[in-house]
């Protein structure tokens, strides 16, 4: 079937949903005082990282399934605006956090963040979709390889998005280009491989089991959980420590 999901990719992502909630948890409670923990080293800023890359590899994987699917059923034009729209929609959802963080947080609000960068990555995504496995790996590399060159220098704030930032720069989200577009390209091999024309090259359970189900939800509708877990949880931290979050203000 054309819309047919996948409950492995579903369960993946479920789980990053997860992990995503106990670290900005964790965050929260250390930014407001509640609780002294160290989320930028050890296990929860190893968890940080886990989380994002699970986001962002299964981009590529998504990005390729859907790509074959919508190749056999739209002409050229039709599918760069399918990518331009739905690239430009999540880069807005990023806007929208761009402005909620400077608000109330402007010396370390969020100016590209992983939803700016996965609105990016969309648009870009299309110019690779016709590389073999082996030129999307390689290609990974170059990505990898500059984005590290690019943590070596400093410059304006106008290439932030690439990589490169100020000496001065502070925010609670950034989620350049370089490098994490070469493990978008990463997640696009494996889709190649996996998920040739879109369909599932190996053999799973037809039905997904139960326990996973949950995990799936979660995983479906990720997009709108990012948006709703950090009210609920300063609401939760407002309870349990109350006057630590209206104290910040």
């Amino acid at each position: 079937m054309p819309g047919e999901r996948y409950w492995e990719i579903d369960l993946a992502r479920g789980v990053a949903v997860v992990t995503m909630i106990v670290f900005h948890s964790a965050f929260d409670l250390d930014f407001f005082g509640v609780l002294p923990l160290d989320v930028s080293g050890g296990v929860l800023r190893m968890l940080a990282y886990l989380t994002a890359s699970t986001f962002i590899f299964l981009v590529g994987v998504s990005f390729t399934i859907s790509y074959a699917r919508a190749a056999q059923r739209l002409d050229k034009r039709g599918l760069t605006l399918k990518y331009v729209r739905r690239g430009l929609k999540i880069f807005s959802y990023g806007l929208v956090i761009t402005g909620v963080t400077w608000l109330f947080l402007p010396n370390v609000f969020i100016i590209f963040g992983i939803l700016h960068f996965i609105g990016i990555a969309i648009l870009l995504a299309p110019f690779f979709a016709r590389f073999d496995t082996e030129k999307l790996l390689i290609t990974s590399i170059a990505f990898l390889i500059a984005g590290y060159a690019a943590s070596l220098i400093s410059g304006p704030w106008p290439l932030l998005w690439l990589g490169i930032r100020p000496e001065s720069f502070a925010s609670l989200d950034y989620v350049p280009i370089l490098p994490w577009f070469g493990l978008v390209l990463v997640g696009m091999a494996v889709g190649h491989l996996f998920y040739p024309d879109g369909k599932r090259a190996f053999l799973l359970p037809v039905a997904e089991p139960a326990f996973a189900r949950p995990l799936e939800f979660l995983g479906r509708h990720s997009l709108f959980i990012y948006f709703l877990h950090q009210p609920v949880i300063l609401l939760l931290v407002a309870v349990l420590a109350p006057g630590a979050v209206t104290g910040f203000w």
